[in-house]
């Protein structure tokens, strides 16, 4: 897990520099938010503000992002006064964080801004939790996430705008609206019910820090889309959970709330935090568990039992979530899988049509977006199998057929972004075996969508020709080891869920 988070590729250094701004607009956010206010709670919700602001707004464009951004507070005030009311109405305040909870997941169909509104909804109630809120502190809070708004959001869209120098991102989304409603449909439902056990037994083991097993609910439901990627989110949540107080044990303890140690390892775990979580969730846990450690601290109310008792909830937020998934409205790991694998296949064939259409002469045909779709999806399907190459896995054939289906996408991956670059050569000529060649792989995507065995003889290697420019050559060299590739794919693909890898 170590190696995982240390090497794993940051191709235009974009964590490191995502992290690093990261600091840099958290920091002068709770800076500013401490010298206005005087005050520590509100300096603690400016930074967790901050955080959200610049970790959950993901959409595409710039200007959405600001778009988004300025939409936080419309959502996250009103919820924060409800729960500051409700502060000592115990059954009030457990339906309103039910409800809550149930919006917020529900809000995820409207995609990436549907999807940060409804976590910034949810922390503004669990922050008033945390920080033990009531209606009198509410004009310091306000005033607090405003100001460290503003601050992230100079330093993100004014200071260090990087992303205006980038191409627009390919975020791929379920495919059509009907199964992305359904998902998220399902998805509520589940994390309701999954809340509603936490409250219950969390309160039964504390009645004061019952929140981090919701947290910890809504934190597993986050960026899953099936039954397997959200018990495997738990276990990871529970072992960065496990390694995170471990540590605040030996480093947050001892530091007794002292302000300058403790506001530099903060720093450190809130790099830690945007570093890891796109590479290891496990990591960017551990990251958040030893900050909140770190913050408790601040607010002078630390001690081992406290940790100790944090995992605990954990571990009951943890079991609500496997037992959510399970027993209502399961969303199977095979149906979501397979969905994200046929969409890979198909814009494999996309990015060869362009290719080929390019190498034809075409001035509009560009391989290059299909590509970086290509590259999201890919994403996607690995996000998707993790449950199954999990080392837990006892389902060993699955696993062996998953690992199958990684390579050999991956290859057909490698595949296609050479046959785009050969397609960029503007002297590539055209060859008239391209047409031939692009049929079959459309035949070999088309048979891979059916439940039938690839047919061979559409996948037999192009006829032997004169020689030609250099880049035609190679551009055929990539069709045909394509065309392998998803030849090879028949097998795991057509194979059931349950039974072993059909022999090759």
């Amino acid at each position: 897990m170590l190696k995982r988070m240390l090497v794993a590729p940051d191709p235009g250094r974009l964590r490191l520099r995502n992290a690093t701004r990261a600091v840099f607009g958290i920091g002068l956010a709770v800076t500013f938010s401490g010298l206005a206010s005087h005050s520590l709670p509100a300096a603690v919700a400016g930074g967790l503000a901050a955080l959200l602001a610049l970790f959950t707004v993901t959409d595409a464009r710039v200007r959405d992002q600001g778009l988004t951004t300025a939409l936080l507070p419309l959502v996250g005030f009103p919820v924060l006064a409800l729960a500051t009311v409700l502060h000592d109405h115990p059954p009030a305040r457990d339906l309103a964080f039910l409800a809550v909870v149930c919006a917020g997941v529900y809000a995820r169909r409207w995609g990436p801004r549907g999807h940060a509104l409804g976590i910034f909804a949810f922390m503004a109630f669990f922050m008033a939790q945390f920080l033990h809120a009531v209606p009198g502190q509410l004009t310091e809070l306000y005033a607090a996430v405003a100001l460290s708004l503003v601050t992230s959001s100079t330093v993100r869209f004014g200071l260090w705008c990087y992303e205006r120098r980038l191409p627009v991102p390919v975020v791929p989304a379920l495919h059509g609206s009907s199964g992305l409603a359904r998902t998220t449909t399902r998805q509520a439902l589940q994390a309701t019910a999954a809340t509603a056990f936490a409250l219950g037994v969390g309160q039964l083991l504390s009645a004061d820090r019952w929140y981090w097993a919701v947290g910890t609910v809504w934190w597993i439901f986050v960026n899953t889309a099936s039954r397997g990627e959200t018990l495997v989110r738990g276990f990871r949540r529970v072992l960065g959970t496990v390694v995170g107080i471990a540590v605040g044990l030996l480093v947050a303890v001892p530091l007794h709330g002292d302000t300058a140690l403790t506001a530099a390892l903060v720093a450190v775990c809130v790099f830690g935090i945007f570093y890891t979580a796109a590479v290891s969730y496990s990591w960017m846990v551990f990251f958040v568990t030893v900050m909140a450690g770190l913050l408790y601290g601040l607010l002078g109310v630390l001690n081992p039992g406290l940790l100790v008792l944090r995992l605990t909830e954990t571990g009951v937020g943890a079991l609500g979530a496997a037992l959510a998934v399970v027993l209502v409205l399961p969303v199977t790991l095979h149906a979501t899988t397979d969905a994200w694998i046929q969409r890979a296949l198909h814009c494999v064939h996309a990015c060869t049509a362009a290719a080929a259409a390019r190498l034809a002469g075409s001035p509009t045909a560009d391989p290059a977006p299909r590509v970086t779709e290509l590259e999201a999806l890919l994403g996607r399907v690995r996000l998707s199998l993790a449950p199954l190459v999990h080392p837990l896995n006892p389902l060993r054939a699955r696993k062996a057929r998953a690992r199958q289906v990684l390579v050999l996408l991956d290859l057909c991956a490698r595949e296609v972004r050479g046959l785009a670059a050969v397609a960029a050569d503007p002297d590539a000529s055209h060859d008239v075996r391209f047409d031939a060649a692009c049929r079959r792989v459309e035949s070999a995507v088309l048979a891979l969508a059916q439940p039938r065995p690839v047919r061979t003889e559409l996948l037999a290697a192009p006829a032997s020709a004169p020689h030609h420019h250099p880049g035609t050559e190679a551009a055929l060299t990539h069709l045909h080891a394509l065309e392998g590739a998803l030849a090879e794919l028949a097998a795991p693909l057509h194979t059931l869920p349950r039974s072993p890898l059909v022999p090759a």
